[in-house]
C-alpha cells in the first residue's frame, strides 16, 4: 500500500511538473500567432514543441523566426540538431565581429541566420566554413575588408573551381568541396554561405535565361553600407562591375524567364524559378516556387546602362564587335553566319561574354561589347568539333570589329 503511495505521488509530480512545462512553453508561444501556425502545419508538432523548450532562451527568437519561415518540407523532415547547431553559431558570429553587431535585425534575419541558399541538401556547412575563414577576417576592421578577404580568398581556402563536370547544379557547400568543383549556381551558394558563416550578409541572385537564350546564370550579393551589391565567385576587381553587367541590362522584368531575382528568407513578394529541378522543356511556371526571392530586374537595367553611360562619356572604353561565321570563304551573306557563344577576357578576368547573331538576323545586328580602351583581350569559344579556339585581339581608340569562326 505505501509503495503504491509513493508511485501514485511521483507520477501525479511527474504529471504536474510536465504540465507547468508546456504550460509555460504555450504561454511563450501564444503572443506569436505565427509561431503557433508554423508548429501545428508541421507533420511533429511536439518535436518542434520540445525543440524550443530546451533550445537556450538566448536563442530562441532566432529559431522561432527559422521555424516560421522554412519550407515545409525542411520543418517536416530538417534534423533538428542542424537547425540548432546554425542558430547558435550565428548568434555566436553576430557577437564577434563588429559588422555583424551593427547589422539591422531584419538583414540579420534575413540574410545571415538562414541555413540555406536555394534548395541544396541542407548540410553543416556553417562551423567548418567558419573555421576557414574566421583566419582571414579576423584582422578586418570594417565590413568592405571583410568582403573582400572572404571573396578574394574563395578560391585558394575551398579548393573549389568552375567546372561543368561537378555532380549536379544546385550543390551544397560540402557537396562542392568534397568534388574541388561546381557550376555557377554551386560557386554562389558556397560563397554567399562563406559570407554568412563570419557574419556578412548575402544572398542568392540569378535569371532563369539571358536574353538571347544563353541559359541561366547565377551570382551573389553582399550588403554593404545599406545597399546590395553585385559580386561572384572569382571576385570582380570592383563591385557591381561584373563581366554580365551588359547582358544584365537587357533582361526583362516583366518576363519572369529573362527577369533577375534575388533570394529572400522571410516574406516575400516572389519565388526564385529555379530552373535546374525542371527539364528544357518545363514551363517556367511549373517550378518549384517555394523559394522566396524579389524581382531586381530593374535595378540591374539601371545600374548597367548608368555604368556604360558614364564610361561613353569619360572616353575611356569603346565597342568591339564580334562576327561568328560558319566558314572563313565564306563571310558574304546573312546566311553564312551562324550563333556562336563567346566569352571575352582580358589577362584572367573575364570581361563579358555573349552570343553572335545567327543568319536571321539584320546583318548590322551584331554582339557588341563596351570594352575599355587600348587593351589586348583574348576571345574564347568553341568550333564544331567541340574544340576550345582563342583568338587575340587588340583594341584601339575605334570601335572595332573581329571575325570568328566555327570551323
Amino acid at each position: 500500500m505505501k509503495r503504491n503511495l509513493i508511485l501514485a505521488v511521483i507520477l501525479i509530480a511527474m504529471t504536474v511538473a510536465v504540465f507547468v512545462a508546456t504550460t509555460q512553453l504555450n504561454a511563450a508561444s501564444s503572443s506569436n500567432p505565427e509561431l503557433n501556425e508554423a508548429i501545428a502545419s508541421s507533420t511533429r508538432p511536439e518535436a518542434l514543441q520540445k525543440l524550443l523548450k530546451q533550445t537556450d532562451k538566448k536563442y530562441r527568437d532566432e529559431l522561432a523566426y527559422l521555424l516560421i519561415h522554412m519550407p515545409k518540407a525542411d520543418r517536416d523532415t530538417m534534423s533538428l540538431d542542424l537547425l540548432v547547431e546554425n542558430v547558435r553559431l550565428a548568434h555566436q558570429v553576430r557577437k564577434q565581429y563588429p559588422w555583424a553587431q551593427a547589422l539591422p535585425e531584419e538583414v540579420y534575419l534575413t540574410d545571415v541566420l538562414p541555413y540555406y541558399v536555394v534548395d541544396e541538401v541542407r548540410d553543416a556547412w556553417r562551423e567548418e566554413l567558419y573555421e576557414l575563414f574566421a583566419p582571414a577576417v579576423d584582422t578586418c576592421s570594417t565590413l568592405e575588408e571583410a568582403i573582400r578577404a572572404v571573396n578574394s580568398n574563395i578560391p585558394a581556402l575551398t579548393g573549389v573551381h568552375y567546372n561543368t563536370l561537378r555532380e549536379k547544379t544546385n550543390q551544397s557547400p560540402r557537396e562542392s568541396m568534397r568534388q574541388g568543383m561546381a557550376s555557377c549556381t554551386g560557386l554562389s551558394i558556397l560563397l554567399v554561405d562563406a559570407y554568412r558563416a563570419v557574419g556578412i550578409p548575402a544572398r542568392f541572385v540569378g535569371t532563369a535565361s539571358w536574353h538571347d537564350n544563353r541559359g541561366n546564370h547565377s551570382w551573389t550579393e553582399v550588403w554593404l553600407d545599406g545597399q546590395w551589391r553585385v559580386t561572384e565567385y572569382y571576385f570582380p576587381s570592383q563591385l557591381d562591375h561584373l563581366w554580365f553587367m551588359a547582358d544584365a541590362s537587357k533582361a526583362n522584368p516583366a518576363d519572369r524567364r529573362y527577369a533577375i531575382y534575388a533570394t529572400r528568407f522571410g516574406e516575400a513578394s516572389d519565388w526564385f524559378p529555379m530552373v535546374w529541378c525542371g527539364e528544357d522543356s518545363t514551363a517556367i511556371e511549373n517550378l518549384p516556387k517555394h523559394i522566396g526571392a524579389e524581382n531586381v530586374t530593374q535595378h540591374y537595367i539601371d545600374l548597367a546602362r548608368n555604368q556604360q553611360a558614364t564610361r561613353i562619356e569619360a572616353g575611356t572604353h569603346t565597342y568591339l564587335r564580334i562576327v561568328g561565321y560558319a566558314k572563313q570563304e565564306a563571310t558574304h551573306h546573312s546566311a553564312d553566319r551562324v550563333a556562336m557563344g563567346v566569352d571575352i577576357f582580358l589577362g584572367t578576368e573575364q570581361m563579358g561574354g555573349g552570343l553572335t547573331a545567327g543568319p536571321h538576323r539584320d546583318m548590322n545586328d551584331n554582339f557588341s561589347l563596351l570594352l575599355p580602351k587600348n587593351a589586348t583581350y583574348e576571345l574564347r569559344y568553341y568550333d564544331t568539333a567541340g574544340n576550345l579556339k582563342t583568338q587575340a585581339v587588340t583594341l584601339g581608340e575605334e570601335p572595332m570589329t573581329v571575325a570568328i569562326y566555327q570551323e
